[in-house]
Parts: C-alpha cells; sequence; structure tokens
C-alpha cells in the first residue's frame, strides 16, 4: 500500500472512534506544533489544518469555544480575523504533558503511597482532584495509590500512608494504574502505525501535509497511553511490557515526519501580520532519548 493510502487508512481510523473528538485533536495540535512556536494560530489555520482529518468547520467552531470557555484558550479578535492562544492554564498542563510524552523517565525504585479519604462526602470531589492532580490512581472509591509519590499539600480528610516494597504493594500498583488495559493501548498503537513506520524505515516518504496529519495523529494516540503511564521502574513492570516499544516506535515516525511537517506549519498565521515563528530549540530535543 503507498503512504498516502496508509495514511488514509490512519485518518479512517480516527473517524470511526465515535464521537470524533475535534477538541481533544486541537489540544494536540496545540500542544505538539503551536506550542514551540509561540503558543498562537489564526481560527481559519485551524480549520484547515482539522479538514486533513475530515472535521468539518462547524464542529471546529464548537470545540474551539469550549476550549475557551474551558481556558484552555485565549481568543484575540483582529477585524474580521479571529486568533488563539494558550491561557496560562493551557500552557501550565502542556508543559507537564509534554514531559511524559516526550521525555519520560522510568523512576529507579517506586515509593508507594497510599492516600485514604474519610467519610465526609462534602470533600470528595475536591480530595479527587487533588490526588489526580498529583499523580494518584484510584484503588477504589476511598484509596488513592501513587508510585512516585509526588508532593502533595495538605487537604482535610487525607491520610497518607507510605508502603514498604513487597509483592503485594507492587498488585496494588498494578490494579490501581490498570495495567492490562495500559497494555492494551500501546499493542494497540504498535498496531496502528507499524504499516506506516515499516514503508518510512524502507524509505517511503510523505508530502508536507501528509507529515503533518501523520505526526498529530502519532501524538494524539500515544499520549492516550503513555499520559496513563505512572513509569514504574522496569523491575515492576510484567513480563512483555509494550509501553518501550511504543515509545521507540513513535520516535522513529516522529523523527522522519517532523521536518516536512514543520514545512507546512511554515504557511499558517500566528497573528495579523506573521506567521508563526520558527520553533524553539525543545522541538528537536523531543524523543532525543529514545531509540
Amino acid at each position: 500500500m503507498e503512504t498516502n493510502g496508509l495514511v488514509r487508512e490512519l485518518v479512517g481510523a480516527f473517524n470511526r472512534r465515535k464521537p470524533v473528538r475535534a477538541g481533544s485533536l486541537i489540544i494536540t495540535l496545540y500542544g505538539d506544533a503551536i506550542e514551540p512556536r509561540g503558543g498562537s494560530l489564526s481560527l481559519g489555520d485551524i480549520t484547515r489544518i482539522m479538514e486533513l482529518f475530515r472535521i468539518d468547520a462547524g464542529h471546529v467552531r464548537t470545540a474551539i469555544s469550549r476550549l475557551t470557555t474551558e481556558k484552555w484558550l485565549e481568543r484575540k479578535k483582529v477585524g474580521r480575523n479571529t486568533f488563539y492562544k494558550l491561557s496560562k492554564r493551557g500552557e501550565g498542563a502542556f508543559a507537564e504533558a509534554t514531559k511524559r510524552i516526550y521525555f519520560a523517565r522510568r523512576a529507579e525504585t517506586a515509593k508507594v503511597r497510599l492516600a485514604l479519604l474519610n467519610g465526609e462526602a462534602a470533600y470528595r470531589a475536591t480530595q479527587r482532584k487533588a490526588l489526580e492532580a498529583a499523580n494518584f490512581a484510584p484503588f477504589n472509591a476511598m484509596t488513592y495509590v501513587s508510585a512516585d509519590a509526588v508532593p502533595l499539600k495538605s487537604i482535610k480528610g487525607i491520610h497518607l500512608l507510605d508502603l514498604p516494597a513487597s509483592a503485594e504493594a507492587t498488585e496494588i500498583l498494578r490494579a490501581a494504574y490498570k495495567f492490562d488495559d495500559l497494555a492494551e493501548r500501546y499493542r494497540e498503537f504498535i498496531a496502528q502505525f507499524r504499516k506506516l513506520h515499516d514503508a518510512l524505515k524502507r524509505g517511503a516518504t510523505l508530502n508536507d501535509r501528509e507529515a503533518l496529519t501523520v505526526r498529530l495523529l502519532l501524538i494524539q494516540e500515544f499520549r492516550r497511553a503513555v499520559l496513563r503511564d505512572p513509569a514504574l521502574p522496569v523491575s515492576l513492570l510484567p513480563a512483555g511490557w509494550p509501553g518501550e516499544e511504543a515509545r521507540a516506535l513513535a520516535a522513529s515516525i516522529y523523527k522522519k515526519v517532523l521536518t516536512a511537517s514543520e514545512r507546512q506549519l511554515d504557511q499558517c498565521q500566528a497573528d495579523e501580520t506573521h506567521t508563526l515563528p520558527k520553533p524553539n530549540i525543545s522541538l528537536s530535543q523531543r524523543f532525543a532519548a529514545a531509540q
């Protein structure tokens, strides 16, 4: 199959997953491609890029409106043109996600910490939001577990308990982070992109539009798995863990499509008078450790 057929196949798979998550893909666009270039993009360019994924202008406007209302993006109107820039909230969220997507490092040792919620229902929404922000995963309705013991501010009704390393602690981690589901997501990602990876490795090429399409779909799908991965030490991972294979495959494809995809972005508008600036140095450092 020619590479353009493989790209169509990937776009088709994205569209078959209902509902089509235009807002999520726009988040990927900003986090992966626009943030290194200043974080601002015209509505016209957002719409044209989303057309690569068969997402129409109406769905784009609806998604952009929601992202703006939720304070991920900020709107600037200039005459008949509209530009959207990352908000402070968006910048902070992308900074954390970027580390996990492109620069992941597995911990050398796991620090297993339980967070026990008390029975006061009035505090639970706040408690759970704080725990999830600190990378805790739910073990059950009243117990959360962390693999890396991220510092957690004192919150009323949360009692912390550190566990010594043991087989039982490992099982708690695996259950809380749903390792079976996470491994399956990694395997699906590998299967989804394997044919394209092999074609590119044999010397196949993509045009600029196809390269940007593949780049965004690659990160869209990879982050669905990697942002759920607690990056446990290798000693705690099940045999045959597919996470590292998925990362190596993502890195290989990303490096092969990056230059062409950046040429496509060179044509986009950052504001009323300027095209997107050249990316900062962080772009060239992505996936640097992956083989």
